[in-house]
């Protein structure tokens, strides 16, 4: 993964954070010969030159008899000038010494927790980047670049449990669910994966969250491709129909359903979008589309008494076959009473089938929460209680 926003946000609150730790002040003195070199090293660190810098305040600590402050300060300024110098492990021991005398306030530790995390991560000790981040949370910090630091060194130490755990039951950042969504994956839990990729799905419904969350679901054992219409609806749905075979494809399916209004949606969609009817295979798709039309006017015209032979069969395919060109003609009302009502009235040979369309026509008409109550009790392992999940997921954004 690489380093985020907020990641390069926090190291460089780190150095601000470091940047007044130098001096604390104090009534108490500290004496010419440590506080000497002490100030020739702030100049030195002004300038860029953190080497020199750092010799410098060797001499300060090279004094015998230093004072507890004096070796405070002498610690402070080793560490903020060792982590600016990028030396990391000189940095990390100055601090633990400031830390260690016990005379800061909750404050000033968590400055200097805060800079420690972030020094551990930059230097990639990811165990020691947990210690310091969780010290600095224990005492109250609530950054949100130290946040992302934990997560981050959790999820390269793959201790995907405690990432999950930091995240809890809230929202989540989008930064947060994709630290848990590759977690899981590095670790191979499938099941967490998706789980953080639906979540990803709806709080932040970017198109590439639902082309991994289809592609998965397509590819799970026993998945029935008598359901690629109802994959097309929801890629339709998240903007992942994009190329002409897509649009081409979706839209046959359609009219071997039995729902040319769906079809002629679909090809409107491409030529309103100028993916169909330009280059090399326009002939071709204006074929499919006068098609498309020829089959929709044939439909209305012999609707009527398709209607009424539907509304007197024991079995209710056809109710919602119908009404589902309705829902597609822009006659949503009628059309998704009709197929409440086939639902209802039974008998069909794939029941399962019938209210997962039936939920996608209630959210393509807006009904969105009526849509969640249906598509929950859609059951079923060949891939229409899995297509129903993400379709609720859709709805619920």
């Amino acid at each position: 993964m690489q380093r985020s926003p907020r990641l390069r946000a926090a190291a460089a609150a780190v150095f601000l954070a470091l940047a007044g730790t130098a001096f604390v002040a104090s009534a108490q003195t500290v004496r010419p010969e440590v506080g000497n070199p002490l100030k020739a090293a702030q100049g030195l660190t002004k300038s860029g030159k953190h080497r020199e810098a750092l010799a410098e305040i060797a001499k300060a600590d090279a004094v015998s008899g230093k004072t507890p402050y004096e070796n405070l300060l002498i610690n402070q300024m080793r560490g903020s000038v060792a982590a600016q110098a990028g030396d990391n492990e000189t940095a990390l021991k100055a601090f633990d010494a400031v830390l260690a005398t016990g005379n800061l306030p909750a404050g000033e530790q968590q400055k200097i927790l805060q800079a420690q995390a972030g020094i551990a991560y930059r230097g990639k000790d990811y165990p020691k980047a947990i210690t310091y981040a969780t010290k600095y949370r224990g005492l109250g910090g609530g950054d949100a670049g130290v946040r992302t630091i934990l997560l981050q060194s959790y999820f390269l130490t793959s201790d995907c449990a405690s990432v999950n755990k930091l995240i809890g039951d809230g929202k989540p950042t989008e930064e947060e669910l994709q630290i848990v969504a590759n977690c899981n994956l590095k670790q191979k839990d499938n099941a967490g994966y998706v789980a953080a990729m639906e979540k990803l799905a709806t709080y932040y419904p970017k198109k590439e969250y639902w082309t991994d969350l289809l592609n998965r679901v397509q590819k799970k054992p026993g998945f029935s491709d008598r359901l690629a219409l109802d994959v097309y609806r929801l890629k339709m749905q998240t903007g992942n129909i994009t190329s002409a075979a897509d649009y081409m494809e979706m839209a046959q399916l359609a009219l071997q359903a039995g729902i040319p209004a769906e079809a002629k949606t679909v090809v409107d969609k491409g030529y309103q979008a100028k993916v169909l009817g330009v280059g090399a295979e326009a002939d071709r798709q204006k074929r499919l589309k006068d098609l498309v039309e020829k089959s929709l006017a044939e439909s209305q015209a012999a609707r009527a008494a398709a209607e009424a032979e539907a509304r007197n069969a024991k079995e209710g395919t056809d109710l919602v076959k119908i009404g589902a060109n309705y829902v597609y003609e822009g006659n949503a009302d009628k059309g998704i009473k009709m197929m409440e009502e086939g639902v209802k009235r039974g008998g069909l040979k794939r029941p399962e089938d019938a209210k997962l369309q039936l939920g996608e026509a209630l959210i393509t008409a807006g009904h969105k929460a009526k849509a969640v109550n249906v598509l929950k009790d859609v059951k079923g392992t060949d891939g229409t209680a899995d297509l129903a999940r993400l379709w609720s997921l859709h709805a619920q954004r």
